[in-house]
Order: C-alpha cells, then sequence, then structure tokens
C-alpha cells in the first residue's frame, strides 16, 4: 500500500504530500449472524465405502449470508455486516454476502473488510443489483490506499447516479462483473488509492482510476479508460487504451497468454454447485458474454465443506477421500499442513477464509499434479517461524502441466499485521505451468507485530517452476528480494512492489557489493524470461538516507526480456541509483516521479 497522487483541478493526477499511517483498526470480532443461511444438501462423497467417511456438502454456516429477491431487510442486513467490517482491518470477522440469480432494487452494497459479494448465477446478468456495490474510504478520512481483502464477483450493477464506486488496494479483486454504467476506482474526494484487479469484467461505460497509481485489467471489455498515474496494464482487454507507456503509462497486450478463471459458487435450481472455467489461450474479452460459460461443474455433494475448529487432520482424510474443499468463512489454525495430493482437486475459500499454520508448520503443499486449482483465501503466517507458506509442487517438480495447469488465484499471503508472523519465504512455485493469477503477498508494514525482525520474512515469491505465468503480481515489502525467479520460459504481465519501509539502515540491506535487494530477481542461470508493466517504490522511511541501487536484476541477455519498467521514490525517502541492472536514470529529490525504462535489454 502506498502514498498516491491526487487529481489537480484540471482532473489529471498531480502528487499530494503522503499520508501518515493509521494505527491499526481496532480488532472486531463479528458475531455469528443466523437466520439468512441457505443450507445446501448434504450427500455422501461416493467415493468410500467406511462407514466413517466424511460426509461431501451440507450447511454453509452462518457467516454466509444468502438473499434472494424475496428476503426482508436486505439493506439493514447488508448495512449491519458492513458496520462490523468497515474498519475492522485486522478483525477476525469473516462474511460473504450470495445473491440468488434475479433482481434486486434499491440497495446500496457498502463492502468492508474480508468481505465478498458474489452472484449465485452461471452468468453476471442472472443475478442484477439496480444499486451500488460500493467500497469507499471515509473510515480513513478518504485514503483508501488501505482498502485491502474484500472481492465482488458474478454481478450485474446498474449504478443510481450512472457510475459505480470501487475505491480499493491490493487485494480486492473484482472479477466477473458486469456494470451497466461507468466505474470509478477512486474514493470520494479523489484521495490516495493503491489498487487494484479486474479481470472477466464488462463496465459498459468509463473506467476512471484517477488517483489509482496502478492496475491490472485482464479478458475484459469496457467502454473507455480515462487516465494513468504510474502503471496501468492491460492483457485481453477490448476497449483498452493503446499502447503508450511511460506517458500515459498504459502497457497493452493483445491478448493473455494462457489464463482459466476462477471457480465459483453457483445455484442449479435448489443445488448448488462449483464452475470450474476452462482454460483459454490467447484470451481476449470475457468468458460468458455468449450465454453459458465453457467449462466444467461439481456439486457441492463432492466438497467437504469446512468449518472454523476443523482440524487439518479432518481437511486431509477429506482430500485422501477424494473431496474436494470449500472453507467457509472464518480462521482455521492448522498444526499440520494441508496436503493436496489429488489431481484436479478444488480448494475454494468464501469471504476471506484464513488458514494460520501453527508451530512453524507449512499451510499447504501441492503434488506434481494436474489441474489444481486453488481459489479465495488468506494464509496468515504465525507467529513460530515457517520455511514455507504456500508449495506448489515439491523441489524438483518437472512434470508438463501445459495441458491442464495448477492455478493459483486471490490466495492471499500475510506475515505481521494481525499479530507477530514469520515465514522464511512465502510462496514457492516448483510445479511447470502454473499459472498465478492475482495474489498480494505482504509483509506487513502497519498493524500489530510489525518491526524489522517481529514480523521478519526474507523473501516473498520464489519461482522454481519452469513455464510459470504471473498475471496480477503484488508483493510487498520483504527484508530481502521480493521475487525470485529460477524457472526457464517464465512471464509476468503486471508486477507492483514496495521495498520494505522499516529498513533500520543502509547495512540492513545490503547485498553483498550491491545496495539493497532487487524487488525482482531473474537468476543468473536464466535464459529465456519476459515481463511487461513492472514497478517498484521504495518509501525507506525509517532511514532517508538509504539507496537501493535498483528495483530489477537479471542476467544480460537477449532471451530475458522486460517492456515497461519503473521505480519510483515516495516523497524522497530513500532513492533507486538505476531501474534493472545498472539501465535507468535515478530517482532524485522529493517529487516522486518514475524512473523508466521502456525495453530491456
Amino acid at each position: 500500500m502506498t502514498p498516491s497522487p491526487t487529481p489537480s483541478s484540471s482532473g489529471r493526477p498531480s502528487v499530494g504530500r503522503r499520508a501518515v499511517l493509521g494505527a491499526a483498526a481496532a480488532v472486531a470480532s463479528a458475531p455469528a449472524l443466523a437466520g439468512l443461511s441457505t443450507p445446501a444438501s448434504a450427500a455422501p462423497a461416493g467415493r468410500s465405502k467406511s462407514p466413517r467417511a466424511l460426509p461431501g456438502g451440507g450447511d454453509l454456516g452462518p457467516n454466509v449470508i444468502v438473499f434472494d429477491p424475496s428476503t426482508a431487510g436486505i439493506q439493514a442486513k447488508l448495512d449491519e455486516v458492513f458496520k462490523k467490517q468497515e474498519s475492522a482491518q485486522f478483525g477476525t470477522g469473516r462474511y460473504a454476502l450470495l445473491f440468488k440469480p434475479g433482481s434486486y432494487s434499491g440497495l446500496n452494497a457498502q463492502i468492508g473488510f474480508y468481505t465478498s459479494i458474489a452472484g449465485l448465477g452461471l452468468s453476471p446478468d442472472d443475478t442484477t443489483i439496480n444499486g451500488d456495490i460500493t467500497v469507499d474510504a471515509g473510515w480513513f478520512n478518504g485514503n483508501a490506499t488501505q482498502n485491502f481483502w474484500r472481492s465482488a464477483e458474478n454481478l450485474a450493477v446498474v449504478p443510481v447516479n450512472g457510475t459505480n464506486r470501487w475505491a480499493v488496494a491490493q487485494a480486492a479483486p473484482f472479477r466477473r462483473m458486469h456494470v451497466r454504467g461507468g466505474l470509478n476506482l477512486a474514493p470520494n474526494g479523489y484521495g490516495w488509492a493503491s489498487g487494484g484487479y479486474i479481470a472477466d469484467s464488462r463496465i459498459d461505460g468509463e473506467v476512471g482510476p484517477y488517483s489509482q497509481q496502478q492496475w491490472y485489467t485482464r479478458d475484459s471489455a469496457i467502454g473507455s479508460w480515462l487516465n494513468g498515474v504510474w502503471n496501468m496494464v492491460f492483457s485481453g482487454v477490448e476497449g483498452a487504451p493503446g499502447q503508450s507507456f511511460p506517458n500515459p503509462p498504459y502497457t497493452t497486450l493483445n491478448n493473455t497468454p494462457i489464463s482459466r478463471e476462477k471457480p465459483f459458487l453457483y445455484l442449479n435450481g435448489n443445488e448448488y454447485r462449483v464452475f470450474l472455467p476452462e482454460k483459454r489461450t490467447d484470451a481476449r474479452g470475457v468468458t460468458w458474454g455468449n450465454g453459458t460459460p465453457r467449462g466444467t461443474s461439481l456439486p457441492l455433494s463432492q466438497f467437504y465443506v469446512a468449518k472454523p475448529g476443523v482440524t487439518a487432520a479432518t481437511l486431509n482424510e477429506a482430500l485422501t477421500q477424494g473431496l474436494h474443499l470449500l472453507f467457509t468463512p472464518g480462521i482455521y489454525h492448522l498444526d499440520r499442513t494441508v496436503q493436496v495430493n489429488r489431481a484436479n482437486t478444488v480448494v475454494l475459500g468464501l469471504g476471506y477464509a484464513t488458514l494460520i499454520p501453527d508451530n512453524g508448520v507449512t499451510a499447504m503443499k501441492v503434488a506434481d499434479v494436474d489441474g489444481v486449482r486453488l481459489a479465495g483465501f488468506l494464509i496468515d503466517a504465525g507467529p513460530v517461524n515457517s520455511a514455507t507458506l504456500l508449495e506448489v509442487g515439491p523441489q524438483g517438480a518437472s512434470a508438463d502441466h501445459s495441458a491442464n495447469p495448477t492455478t493459483v488465484q486471490d490466495v492471499f499471503i500475510r506475515i505481521g499485521g494481525a499479530g507477530p508472523g514469520k515465514a522464511t519465504t512465502c510462496m514457492v512455485i516448483n510445479s511447470r505451468h502454473t499459472i498465478v493469477d492475482h495474489t498480494w503477498v505482504w509483509r506487513a508494514d502497519h498493524g500489530d507485530g510489525v518491526g524489522w525482525e517481529t514480523n521478519r520474512s526474507d523473501y516473498g515469491v520464489r519461482v522454481n517452476g519452469d513455464d510459470v505465468l504471473a498475471t496480477g503480481l503484488f508483493v510487498e515489502h520483504f527484508n530481502k528480494y521480493d521475487v525470485e525467479w529460477y524457472g526457464q520460459r517464465g512471464r509476468t504481465i503486471f508486477f507492483q512492489n514496495e521495498k520494505a519501509y522499516d529498513a533500520p539502515n543502509q547495512a540492513a540491506i545490503q547485498n553483498g557489493s550491491i545496495k539493497g535487494y532487487a524487488a525482482y530477481k531473474v537468476a543468473d542461470s536464466v535464459t529465456t524470461h519476459e515481463g511487461w508493466g513492472l514497478g517498484s517504490y521504495c518509501y525507506y522511511n525509517v532511514d532517508p538516507s538509504i539507496v537501493q541501487h535498483h528495483g530489477f536484476a537479471a542476467p544480460n541477455n537477449s532471451g530475458v526480456k522486460f517492456h515497461n519498467l519503473l521505480v519510483v521514490s515516495l516523497g524522497g525517502q530513500g532513492q533507486y541509483e538505476r531501474v534493472i541492472n545498472d539501465t535507468g536514470s535515478p530517482t532524485s529529490g522529493t517529487s516522486t516521479v518514475p524512473s523508466t525504462v521502456v525495453s530491456y535489454p
């Protein structure tokens, strides 16, 4: 999360003074909301004859709140949840607000922390909100840079005044949405904002980012796009502005090389099912524009529906039995690793279900198998250091998964903030062809349990597997490298980074003879790699005299290519000497003007 320029009176953003970070919001432990949860019928998994077999399906729990057009008091219930979650940045409440297909009128669904709103149709147009789905920043004095951990999915919105406001920062996906009007990505008053991510969505009117520093839009359709601040990236977007980086700072790819949309819950009559969209190559535009989307679906009876309090042993038993996992909203403590060993397993979270590894274990490991889908949950590091938090494939994984890759989507990782947490490396991708589609891997710079050693985490994301694609990679504040890439033929479309604010002095970040660790390092052994639209920012507020040599480090060969790189010193709190390797102009002064490299080498 970063300070953001604010628009001038002419409507073009100008750089404003950085806000002082607020103290962590008070913990808001949200009690269960009763009465509006719709249970799904339980059914046996059908894979085990044991009388002790775990059942599939079941009730989704009290914090999944399901509405239909005849439900009384919808607005009051939405307001009740928002009141609990508006400022509960590190609270324990978790909610999923689900709308059955139909039309709803006169609603303003304000979405706070750890709250997901979604439609239950196969298409966004099956469920229409005549009203607004709003994220604003009144709780933080008009500053939207901390509007994390919330989402909207699979709905059509007809905004009351023609434009819907979605002023978010990291970990706040806007997926599979149809806005029948415009979309304003800035808070009321055009205060600072640091987002964000849109995928598989159609915005009929104009998208106005205004003060948003960076944004990634994938496989969507838009009426038009208003402006850019530092880094606006588009891949496979109909109506996207043309390539023009750095002025305006648009990076535009006509297609996304490979994509497979996130699994989602829907209703088939009265039966809950999970839809699994098919893989697309050279994707462009939405998946749902011509009626029924392409893919397969699973009945809820094939999922173990997890509730807070379940043990990791039970989760592993369900997986061994052949069930998929559905985490209902809440916080889950794990005393051992959740082992996903079966090809095509789906692990889906609702309402920012949060996994906390205890005693230094790894929260989840995936075998080197085809087609696993991980989506929609948060991993929160525990107070005992974990070597890793999420591993996709074991070390040395080498199987070819090109026909059916594993996807990691809206899986977010946090080190500290809600309390002390430590991990050496957060996310490790060993399996080939893995797609990491929208993640925020964050070593906290504010909240509880924050300090250079208190929430120590040296590395954010490490990619060892070949042929890995990252679309929408947000990684911030790690003690050493934020991203390290060892696999061949890796690709990243959009990267957002801040170096750790809290480095105590130059010596603390010295990397041999190099000043500071790059935000994104491609290993010297790599011969083929490509990245588009990558940015790194520094704000060394503990010691503003710190110098970071570069944001990006890579071997000098013709097969390793970068397009549209930038580094920014935020208000002169530390500086960069170069952009990539020894190339690019240094940042200087307090002007918060990016230094850019359009093409490298």
